[in-house]
């Protein structure tokens, strides 16, 4: 009835013969396939579930003598939560009058599937996913891709927000200046997901514009976290060509294969 894929859940729910709004629950998530990481409430009860293969995050925390239930542990900071722990993969979590109860209906996969795209993109810088500050993990793969891809360059440029901390990370490891020559309008949203091409070029041009002065004559090596579509990096280069740099180098920090995915 919607555009929301979590809507098949919630239809799942509303057609169990079961009885207990847990047991229901249980019973639509065993007929879906695929990851997911809700949180539920109830008349009197908050349920937190996280599928088998631990696709994306989930994190348990205290408030006040309570429980929380975040998708990130920036989330918790924010209030004044403290972390506990990671829900499991194919655990789902019950909380009802300040008590805790867990359930584990779904055998967790011996080879998780943590989606890496989490660390190096989907994140917060101030999230810890799996024990590992994400940050520091961005940070570690800048200085890595330094020391596997380097070059005589004058400045390394990050591409604005998600290449920041992998572009410190190249910065120190290869003794270049970090500068922030490319501006970007936060008020525009992600380009990728525009439906035609024409419409992701022009919300490149309205989100990214290069400072001129810091970009003349010098020898650049432009550093983002991904590629999707491309659309941004091509225009980025040219824009910076055109902004008076004498050379572009690009480079990557989300490795060609890191971890289980």
């Amino acid at each position: 009835s919607t555009t929301a894929d979590s809507e098949v859940i919630v239809q799942l729910l509303a057609r169990s013969r079961e009885r207990s709004i847990e047991e229901r629950l249980i019973d639509a998530l065993s007929r879906v396939k695929g990851a997911f990481s809700l949180v539920m409430q109830t008349s009197d009860s908050l349920i937190a579930a996280r599928d088998a293969h631990g696709f994306r995050p989930l994190s348990l925390g205290r408030l006040d003598g309570g429980w929380v239930v975040a998708s990130e542990t920036c989330a918790l900071d924010l209030i004044g939560a403290s972390f506990e722990r990671d829900i499991e993969p194919g655990e789902v979590v019950v909380i009802r009058r300040g008590r805790i109860r867990t359930l584990r209906p779904f055998k967790s996969e011996a080879k998780g599937a943590f989606c890496i795209f989490e660390y190096i993109y989907f994140s917060r810088p101030d999230s810890n996913l799996n024990g590992h500050n994400v940050y520091d993990f961005r940070k570690d793969l800048g200085r890595a891709l330094a020391r596997e891809h380097p070059v005589v360059a004058d400045l390394v440029v990050p591409v604005l927000d998600s290449g920041n901390t992998a572009a410190l990370g190249y910065a120190e490891a290869s003794g270049i200046p970090y500068e922030q020559a490319i501006i970007r309008n936060h008020y525009v949203r992600r380009t990728f997901i525009e439906p035609s091409q024409s419409i992701r070029h022009f919300g490149v041009k309205v989100k990214h514009n290069a400072v001129k002065g810091a970009l003349q004559g010098k020898r650049v090596v432009l550093v983002d976290d991904s590629i999707v579509r491309g659309t941004t990096l091509s225009k980025l280069v040219t824009m910076l060509r055109n902004a008076g740099a004498n050379e572009v180098h690009l480079r990557i920090s989300s490795p060609a294969t890191i971890g289980p995915c």
